[in-house]
């Protein structure tokens, strides 16, 4: 991994492209949060990012939240956004402050249930597939309405946002794409269930412009940040 040092280099990079894509789309930098990917890094990772100032990181996997939380600065949020299986429900609740990956009616009611009965409340973003990507999880467009409306009766869980993830590919067209139908979908939500859903997390170091152009308010960042991620 990168020394902190490289890490800060990093991090000013990633948070001035940040800030020229809001300018250039008339929006506040501030409006716009810069979350780092600590995946398969140590727990050092998390410290770097508090140490730099930054409020909260990101993991894929429940198991590597419960072996680092311990280890890191007490301060720090912890967000999923790796898919979530719903056998790791409880785990994922006692691992994680904000759950960005819920992405069917089935999870959402256990996740209400186990969080309800451990006493946690937890904010989350429903996470849809709004390209369309096979390779990727979260729910269709047509089913993000289920998704939230199997949220919404549980007091412990306050639902924020939706989450897309773009397909891989070299025509930043499918990214816009992606983007603008997650915003779409938002808009779409709030309207039809008479709900704030203020937060949308989309974009990563290879499109964090087209996605803060398309509205986002939270870039997951990883490799740009800390280097190669390590072979597991």
């Amino acid at each position: 991994m990168v020394t902190y040092d490289q890490f800060t280099g990093h991090c000013q990079a990633v948070l001035e492209r940040m800030a020229q894509a809001c300018q250039a789309c008339g929006r506040s930098p501030s409006s716009v949060r810069l979350i780092p990917v600590t995946k398969t890094h140590p727990f050092e990772a998390a410290e770097y990012a508090h140490r730099f100032g930054l409020s909260a990181v990101a993991e894929n996997r429940v198991q590597e939240a419960l072996l680092k939380r311990p280890l890191a600065p007490a301060g720090l949020r912890w967000e999923l956004i790796g898919h979530l299986q719903s056998n790791k429900a409880k785990q994922a609740l006692q691992a994680f402050d904000v759950l960005q990956s819920v992405d069917s009616a089935e999870l959402a009611a256990r996740l209400g249930r186990i969080a309800t009965e451990l006493g946690l409340t937890r904010e989350v973003y429903v996470q849809v597939n709004s390209g369309d990507d096979p390779a990727k999880f979260g729910c269709d467009l047509a089913q993000a309405p289920a998704v939230l409306e199997a949220l919404l009766p549980h007091q412990s869980l306050k639902v924020i946002g939706l989450m897309a993830i773009a397909p891989l590919s070299d025509d930043p067209a499918v990214a816009r794409r992606t983007f603008a139908e997650l915003r779409r979908c938002r808009d779409d939500l709030e309207t039809r269930f008479g709900v704030k859903l203020p937060e949308l997390s989309m974009g990563m170091s290879g499109d964090l412009e087209i996605a803060v152009a398309e509205g986002s308010t939270c870039v997951r960042v990883g490799s740009a940040l800390y280097g190669s991620r390590p072979v597991l």
